[in-house]
């Protein structure tokens, strides 16, 4: 069966309930919204992996909705609009859109749109190459080419970093990663090995380009 959420935000009680029972019956799992004024609040809360926006809502309008959501949403969005009059597909790139259908809804339509949304969401990303290179077989590091001289702490905490690349590592993960090797890992440490490891990879000179410090959540290594 299939678990993507998907989050229908629909005004209308009668389409909102067959849409959702449908879709439930194709195995999807779903929420429902029918204001607009809570959609962005239940878009962050609930992160589906697709959303089915109508246009005319009370409360916000669905052009409003998409482009605030994209500020901080990037999964599909698929519009429902009245009249095809409503919306072109230039205005539709505009608003954040990925694709967008007329009502009434036909039940076997919206389902392959929304499997080719999640399709070509889910296509593979072609990553640059990493300036990084690990060996855990003999735990060298090389940065853009140069082979690092790193203390066995160092060395952990780099590659917990790298293997999280893009994300914040919290420093209860660091201290985490350096048990075993290093006693005193308290966030004093923590602070200590971070910036020994900047100054070897040349970038100990704020504003931070390889590694930079969250406030109060941690540090997250820039792969590029």
């Amino acid at each position: 069966m299939n678990k993507t959420h998907v989050l229908l935000i629909e005004d209308d009680d009668e389409i909102s309930r067959l849409t959702a029972m449908y879709l439930e019956a194709e195995g999807y799992r779903m929420g429902v919204v029918k204001d607009g004024s809570l959609a962005l609040a239940a878009i962050k809360e609930i992160m589906p992996e697709l959303i089915i926006l109508d246009l005319m809502l009370p409360g916000m309008s669905g052009i409003e909705i998409c482009k605030l959501a994209r500020e901080f949403y990037q999964q599909p969005i698929l519009i429902l609009t009245a009249c095809d009059d409503d919306v072109s597909e230039v205005s539709l790139l505009k608003m954040g859109a990925d694709d967008y259908l007329v009502k009434p809804l036909r039940p076997h339509v919206l389902v392959a749109r929304i499997e080719a949304l999640l399709r070509r969401n889910k296509a593979p990303q072609v990553s640059p190459p990493s300036p990084f290179t690990i060996s855990e077989q003999s735990n060298q590091v090389s940065f853009k080419g140069k082979t690092l001289a790193l203390t066995s702490a160092e060395y952990e905490m780099l590659k917990l970093l790298h293997k999280h690349a893009g994300e914040v590592i919290s420093r209860e993960q660091c201290c985490q990663a350096l048990r075993g090797i290093d006693y005193d890992f308290s966030n004093r440490s923590i602070d200590m090995r971070i910036s020994g490891l900047r100054k070897k990879l040349g970038d100990d000179q704020a504003p931070y380009k390889v590694i930079v410090t969250v406030r109060n959540q941690g540090y997250k290594l820039i792969n590029e």
